[in-house]
């Protein structure tokens, strides 16, 4: 309603001005506690699953460091040197000249990772004096569930501030716990970047989501705009502060999103330089979007022409072979095609939205959104204006442009995710909340009853009902399906324990000398940097070329190559032990040709087709098999020194012995 008519609508009830302000700061009061409250809730959630999970307050420091796996592993490796530096100005020193990491390469680790998240909580941790109160992996962990709050927080109030009730967002809450496997990968990957980065996403869409909203007071949409600034200044600023804290990486430069924001920025002047009702201002209406499509592109090319950047090859070639425009025979590009996240979506996944109710609704949702949205932009065509003031009995909830924002943003996203299924945790918890603000919302029961012509019953009064009776049958179905099954994760004591591990790292720091280089695959190694500080000849990164190749090059553990060309490999990087690991070695993965062993022998050509059927041929043994055998030549090169039942430690040899 427009504000005279509600002023209007409240002198005909008897409602004074003071009334109506304290129901609207009690309603405005319980809706930001109760999403204050899910925030912490969560966080708490997280933290005491996290506990049951690994035990982490038994455990020692060692047992509790190889709970991060990979890169994750890494990343909390740089957060320990931080704090063990002798002043935070030779620590990020030590991290941007990194010499002690990867033999024979000196890294910027802070550039290559983006380790601005730990160098923050190595500074947060310092300056609040936590040294004293809490050890540094639970102020670590802590600090990321608290983010993981805040980003369910962001999502409840994206919901509530579109719905205009605070139940969508307890709904969408409900909704992101229950589908905790597929919403995000906190669980298994705790300094993942994307946990970074999620909740100040979601508070930019909160923020723009309130900017947008027409019903919003003065003051709420005043505050919105200082969170979301101007669009375009705001792009521009974040690009620039990107190109210097990434060390004035020209990537940045000849992005296309710099091209776009200074394409839309010109045809924007262009439009209010010129007169309303004239013949040119007409002509750039009709021919605004070329126009800013053809000077995204030319502007795009000169900065590529020149400004000096190195092309990202791998990443266009990905998409080449992703896309099916293309073969490879290359490792590391058919091992991240293998990755799940890398690959469509499982029938699984779809069957797990659609068990907690979550995918039918968001699709009823989509549609009549979708829907209102195209009749919307057609009679904006045939030249009818938008009303002023959108009233519910109108059911015409594409007009709002918040809705309008969110339906092609949940529609770019939802592609993305059909293709990489990693993307779906940028896309999951979009469903949750647009899902609950529909069935929360009267305006979408409106236009879906405006459309199939309801007389039966009051449309404005069964919408209203609806409104309340849907989101509440939904609630009590989920907490009692799915309630005691989360009860049941927080009581059950799950075991993670891996003493092999255990019993390889306890080694290494025991007996191998102080400045050896270990070689092995790069998420083992990215263990041993973190929990030994060992120097190694490799890292699970594959956003640097050498890397790339180092990786691909002591893979080849793993392949049927002579003993004396993996040698040559190791000592090229100056390594002095060499770890088999028996799970890689003797892997039995559920899709053949994805396995480590299987690509390599295709990179190397050592795959014969007969018959429709794939075989692997070479005139030598699978490297990692045939040293177990501790015969010649392999003895020549490597000795035992340490092996358990997953892990065989050889030392690589300087002086060659030749035995018979």
């Amino acid at each position: 309603m427009a504000p005279e008519e509600r002023n209007k609508e409240n002198s005909k009830l008897g409602r004074s001005p003071k009334y109506m302000l304290i129901q609207r700061f009690a309603k405005l009061f319980f809706g930001c506690l109760a999403a204050v409250t899910s925030g912490m809730m969560y966080a708490v959630y997280l933290s005491t699953y996290h506990e049951r999970k690994f035990w982490f307050s038994s455990r020692q420091e060692l047992e509790r460091e190889i709970t991060f796996q990979g890169d994750s592993a890494i990343y909390y490796s740089f957060y320990k040197e931080l704090l063990k530096a002798p002043s935070f100005e030779r620590g990020v020193y030590e991290l941007t000249h990194n010499n002690k990491t990867v033999s024979l390469k000196t890294i910027n680790a802070v550039q290559q990772m983006t380790l601005y998240p730990e160098l923050i909580a190595s500074v947060l941790y310092q300056a609040s004096g936590s040294e004293e109160v809490i050890e540094p992996v639970y102020f670590y962990i802590g600090i990321v569930f608290g983010l993981q709050g805040i980003y369910v927080t962001a999502l409840f109030v994206t919901s509530w501030v579109m719905s205009g009730t605070w139940l969508a967002g307890m709904l969408t809450v409900a909704w992101f716990i229950i589908n905790r496997t597929d919403t995000t990968r906190i669980d298994y990957s705790i300094p993942s970047r994307e946990n970074w980065a999620l909740p100040y996403f979601a508070c930019q869409v909160a923020a723009l989501t309130g900017y947008l909203k027409k019903s919003l007071n003065c003051s709420a949409e005043k505050f919105c705009y200082l969170l979301v600034y101007e669009v375009y200044k705001i792009y521009l600023f974040s690009l620039f502060l990107g190109y210097l804290l990434q060390f004035e990486n020209s990537a940045l430069l000849v992005s296309p999103l710099l091209s776009l924001v200074a394409a839309l920025m010109l045809s924007k002047c262009l439009q209010m330089n010129t007169k309303k009702g004239t013949f040119i201002s007409r002509l750039l209406k009709i021919m605004h979007i070329y126009l800013v499509l053809t000077i995204t592109v030319t502007l795009n090319f000169l900065l590529k022409v020149f400004v000096p950047h190195k092309e990202n090859e791998h990443l266009l070639k990905f998409i080449e072979v992703k896309l099916g425009l293309n073969t490879t025979k290359n490792f590391t590009m058919n091992w991240l095609l293998c990755q799940e996240s890398l690959q469509a979506p499982s029938q699984d996944f779809f069957l797990r939205l659609t068990q907690s109710s979550l995918l039918p609704f968001y699709i009823l949702v989509l549609i009549i959104c979708l829907f209102s949205v195209t009749q919307v932009i057609f009679r904006r065509i045939c030249g009818e204006p938008l009303k002023e003031t959108v009233k519910l009995e109108d059911g015409r909830i594409g007009e709002r442009p918040e809705i309008v924002y969110h339906v092609i943003h949940t529609i770019l996203l939802g592609c993305l995710a059909m293709c990489l299924e990693g993307m779906k945790y940028l896309w999951t918890p979009y469903v949750c909340m647009l899902a609950a603000f529909g069935v929360c919302s009267p305006e979408l029961w409106m236009t879906l009853f405006k459309w199939l012509r309801l007389k039966a019953v009051h449309p404005i009064l069964l919408a209203l009902i609806l409104s309340m009776a849907v989101p509440t049958i939904i609630g009590f179905s989920l907490w009692k399906e799915f309630f005691p099954r989360i009860m049941t994760e927080l009581s059950e004591l799950q075991e993670f324990y891996d003493p092999d591990t255990v019993e390889l790292m306890t080694w290494i720091k025991r007996q191998a000398p102080v400045a050896a280089v270990f070689a092995g695959s790069p998420q083992l190694m990215g263990v041993i940097k973190l929990c030994t500080g060992w120097m190694v000849s490799s890292l699970p990164l594959y956003n640097d070329d050498d890397l790339i190749k180092r990786n691909e090059n002591i893979y080849q553990i793993y392949s049927k190559r002579s003993a004396e060309d993996i040698y040559k490999i190791l000592t090229s990087y100056k390594a002095n032990f060499l770890i088999i690991e028996d799970s890689i070695c003797n892997e039995v993965g559920p899709v053949r040709g994805c396995r480590v062993k299987d690509l390599l022998d295709i990179a190397n050509g050592h795959v014969v087709c007969e018959e429709g059927d794939s075989y692997a041929y070479s005139k030598y043994g699978r490297f990692c098999h045939e040293i177990k055998m501790n015969y010649s030549p392999y003895v020549n090169y490597f000795t035992r020194v340490y092996w358990n039942r997953s892990y065989f430690v050889y030392r690589i040899n300087t002086v060659i012995s030749f035995q018979s």
